[in-house]
């Protein structure tokens, strides 16, 4: 098939792959919703596990609904031991990331009937992977302190527990709420990478295990996630809000991305960086400020009238690193703490996947040698 005329466009850009009735972006007004539900009713009024069953299922849950999805998940928090033992193995100087990849594909290994047409199956394990997936970031990041995993506590709630498995101390019910709502705003948004890379491996038909594999180590990519952690060490290197605007004029000079600045999808200010601001300025006046707050604000005070004209403003990734850091999270955190929330997108664009399956398999644009003939090896 000739197909050299058709508009090529690098990256599918603007090219509609599937159907879905997940997640709708408005980069215009600057609306998102899930299932219809906007984002900001969601942060204030829902929690993530409320969150996750209605981009999963479709609908928001009953009073039953939820307490057994509650319930079900606390359930299978715990990891067998041959996982932690497994998660021993790995290099303490290895990234989380890789790790979480791992550690996710192995599950795999445990639950391995791919038996996608049971709604059992897919329902265990819809729960399987919300549930363990916080516990195997809180454990890597004790085992490669050379410390044995905490167990989980069947009386905390969800963030709660993660927080507690991760600093090995219980948390500030703010703490907690501003971590859960942290989630909300991360769990899904259309077909980014790591979704469409979940999307691509569910339509395979292989377990739902290697789905959230695939999509971990596609968001572990630095053009895709980890661009908070970027945010953090670019308002270190400015270090004082007087050298906002230096900074940002240099940047511009030199056409160096403002980290956390842009978004495709978006062309006024992120929703969620908007949520988040105000989430940081919750934990600095309960638990002190934060010096790089300063900083963030200055800059975008500084950059709004220069980049804003180009639609060119605050994205998601701009303060939740600061956010994560008051909470006490290391750095090399940041991104698993995104997967840990966006397993509820990945698993809401599977089971839509396989609702009306058609493997994924896009056509090209050869670009390489004509016929050639082979030569004998004395010959080349």
């Amino acid at each position: 098939m000739n197909i050299s005329n058709i508009n090529f466009k690098p990256g599918l850009e603007g090219i509609p792959v599937t159907k879905s009735s997940i997640c709708e972006i408005d980069g215009v007004q600057g609306k998102l919703l899930y299932r219809g539900y906007d984002i900001e009713e969601l942060a204030q009024k829902s929690s993530f596990l409320e969150t996750a069953f209605l981009l999963i299922w479709g609908e928001l849950p009953t009073v039953n609904e939820l307490r057994n999805f509650e319930a079900e998940v606390q359930m299978h928090r715990r990891l067998s031991f041959r996982v932690r033992d497994m998660m021993k193995c790995f290099p303490s100087s290895g990234h989380p990331m890789d790790a979480l990849q791992s550690s996710a594909a192995s599950l795999g290994l445990f639950y391995s009937r791919r038996v996608i047409d049971d709604p059992k199956y897919v329902y265990k394990a819809v729960i399987r992977l919300i549930a363990k997936i916080p516990t195997m970031v809180a454990a890597f990041q004790l085992i490669r302190k050379g410390q044995d995993p905490i167990q989980p506590r069947d009386d905390l709630s969800y963030s709660s527990n993660f927080l507690y498995m991760l600093t090995e101390k219980e948390q500030d019910p703010l703490a907690a709420k501003v971590f859960d709502k942290c989630l909300i705003l991360h769990a899904e948004h259309s077909l980014n990478a790591s979704t469409f890379s979940a999307r691509v491996t569910a339509s395979t038909l292989t377990d739902p295990y290697a789905v959230v594999a695939s999509a971990v180590g596609t968001l572990a990519g630095p053009l895709h996630g980890g661009a908070n952690e970027d945010v953090i060490a670019m308002l270190e290197n400015i270090n004082t809000p007087d050298n906002a605007a230096s900074f940002l004029k240099e940047a511009l000079l030199t056409k160096r991305k403002i980290m956390g600045f842009g978004h495709r999808e978006y062309k006024v200010k992120d929703p969620r960086a908007t949520i988040l601001q105000t989430l940081a300025e919750e934990l600095f006046e309960r638990f002190g400020k934060d010096e790089m707050y300063e900083v963030a604000k200055k800059l975008e005070e500084e950059a709004i009238p220069i980049l804003g004209a180009k639609g060119i403003y605050p994205n998601v990734d701009y303060y939740s690193g600061l956010v994560y850091r008051k909470l006490g999270i290391p750095r090399d955190l940041f991104t698993p703490i995104f997967a840990i929330s966006r397993v509820a997108g990945w698993l809401a664009h599977w089971r839509e996947q396989l609702g009306a399956n058609r493997i994924f398999r896009p056509s090209q644009i050869y670009t390489g040698s004509a016929c050639r003939n082979w030569k004998p090896l004395d010959q080349r």
